[in-house]
């Protein structure tokens, strides 16, 4: 059946299907339910140097408790996105948020490092709730809502991140740090039962089965790809570690691509990824994820580091998190008008409009860094440009595939973002580890570092405006509106459809 036992159905405008009670909770349930996703991410943040104390081990292994997170969560989305397609994006959604309490509670009750690491990565498979979330507003919600409703589902991540990270340097600096994991695991438990209580299963689903050796080689692909990304400041970038896992992730890419094109149901459509709309999409998000990273990286240690560098701002940890946390509130505060603006000029418009943002704040910002109130300034310009920027995307991802390809395509866009991130990390990672000065015995990265950081950024924000501005024109005002394709099946109440028709009522053509 296409729906669960007892639950009410009820058509919207335009055919668009969701419970008669619950329509109006699915936009702050779902944007709930990825900002709880984003504030896992983000709360080992505040105790990250603090590691190697807390788990009794070397620099080195402690990093693998973020590395891990940022494996599992790459891995996680397409095939998070491609099971919801699948089985109902909604039940997938349960089944990432129960992985996100299931980690937490493994982490909460450790202080070594194995087990920490292990659950730092069954959390990881939470990040699929993000995109399923998108997918599960473009089946249920009807036109005119959806813009908005996609514009601040999207930011929802870099919201929940921005704010999270206050509330964790405030936990870990005052009480236990263990708290911190009980925390995201009582809050993904509330986003769980919002969500089964209040979000209507999609009724959409894509035929065929599950891709288990194209899993497999996209997980082994990404891992080969992103380890060596992750690691290489510790490894050696020209060590043969590295450059091996590099040669391996672009075999295993070409084999795995090659066996997508030629079975009928892939876990990636690299046909549908080929064409242009998404394709250059997705592009540039990789330049959008690699600007956004590049603030959280610079400005908590400019403000933590002393005064009596001549640069650091002799901030707490509280206080630093306090002031990236306006980026927060300005991606939350935009995410309407992105909307807005996709609908009067087309997503293309708003993205690069977002970029363009992004590129002049951080020119901006290599001269904003002598005071509180000016990084401030730099985390609302950042966070406004980043708004923007992520809420246009899966309006013109969703306005190139069909609905039943949805939570796999806006998965893969989540995975380009975290390329983006995970490759902002190395880069300012190497240029802050070795643009340095000393102080007392140690060295700390300098001004010039934290400059070069913000420059990378801005170029990489210019990079992702010239791609954008190669999106077609005929993107300009779709916004992403369900569209379907001839032939597709979509679910609908068992009383009102007759076995193997389409919603029109036409015979099923055979796939």
């Amino acid at each position: 059946m296409a729906t669960r036992v007892g639950e009410s159905l009820a058509a919207g405008p335009g055919g668009h299907i969701g419970t008669a009670a619950g329509g109006r909770w699915i936009v702050p349930v779902l944007a709930f339910g990825g900002i709880s996703v984003a504030v896992m991410q983000t709360l080992i943040v505040p105790v990250v140097a603090q590691l190697p104390t807390l788990l009794h081990t070397t620099t080195s292994n402690a990093s693998w408790v973020i590395t891990s997170t940022l494996l599992s969560g790459a891995v996680a989305t397409p095939i998070m996105g491609r099971l919801g397609d699948l089985y109902g994006k909604r039940r997938i959604v349960l089944l990432s948020l129960g992985l996100m309490v299931l980690g937490s509670l493994m982490c909460g009750f450790t202080s070594a490092l194995v087990p920490m690491v292990a659950g730092r990565a069954v959390q990881g498979f939470a990040m699929g709730a993000i995109p399923l979330g998108i997918g599960i507003m473009r089946d249920a919600l009807p036109p005119e809502r959806l813009g908005s409703a996609m514009a601040f589902m999207s930011s929802s991540l870099g919201v929940g991140g921005a704010l999270g990270m206050p509330l964790a340097a405030y936990v870990a600096q005052y009480t236990d740090w263990h708290v911190l994991f009980f925390g995201s695991a009582g809050i993904g438990a509330i986003a769980m039962v919002l969500v089964a209580l209040l979000v209507p299963e999609s009724p959409t689903r894509t035929p065929g089965r599950f891709d288990v050796l194209g899993t497999l080689g996209l997980t082994a692909g990404l891992v080969t790809l992103l380890l060596p990304v992750s690691k290489g400041g510790d490894w050696g970038w020209s060590s043969g570690t590295v450059l091996s896992l590099f040669g391996s992730a672009a075999v295993i890419f070409a084999v795995w691509g090659l066996f997508e094109l030629r079975i009928p149901h892939p876990l990636v459509d690299l046909r549908t990824t080929a064409r242009r709309q998404v394709l250059l999409t997705n592009l540039a998000s990789i330049m959008v994820g690699l600007a956004f990273y590049a603030l959280t990286l610079v400005l908590p240690q400019l403000l933590q580091l002393p005064a009596a560098t001549g640069y650091g701002l002799g901030q707490s940890m509280v206080v630093s998190g306090l002031c990236v946390a306006p980026m927060g509130i300005a991606m939350m505060l935009v995410s309407s008008l992105s909307a807005r603006l996709s609908k009067a000029r087309g997503p293309k418009v708003s993205l690069m409009t977002g970029l363009l943002i992004l590129a002049v704040s951080y020119l901006l910002g290599t001269q904003l860094m002598s005071a509180v109130w000016q990084t401030v300034v730099l985390s609302v310009l950042i966070g406004v440009g980043i708004g923007i920027a992520y809420s246009a995307m899966p309006a013109l991802i969703l306005g190139a595939v069909a609905p039943s390809e949805s939570g796999a395509a806006n998965g893969l866009n989540t995975l380009m973002r975290s390329i983006g991130t995970s490759t902002s990390s190395a880069v300012v990672g190497v240029v802050l580890a070795h643009m340095t000065s000393p102080l007392g015995a140690t060295r700390v990265p300098n001004m010039d570092g934290f400059r070069t950081a913000f420059l990378i950024a801005a170029g990489a924000a210019v990079l992702g405006l010239l791609i954008a501005a190669f999106l077609p024109s005929s993107s300009g005002r779709d916004t992403g509106a369900p569209r379907q394709r001839r032939g597709e099946l979509r679910e609908l109440p068992q009383s009102t459809r007759s076995p193997r028709t389409t919603r029109r009522g036409t015979p099923s053509p055979n796939r």
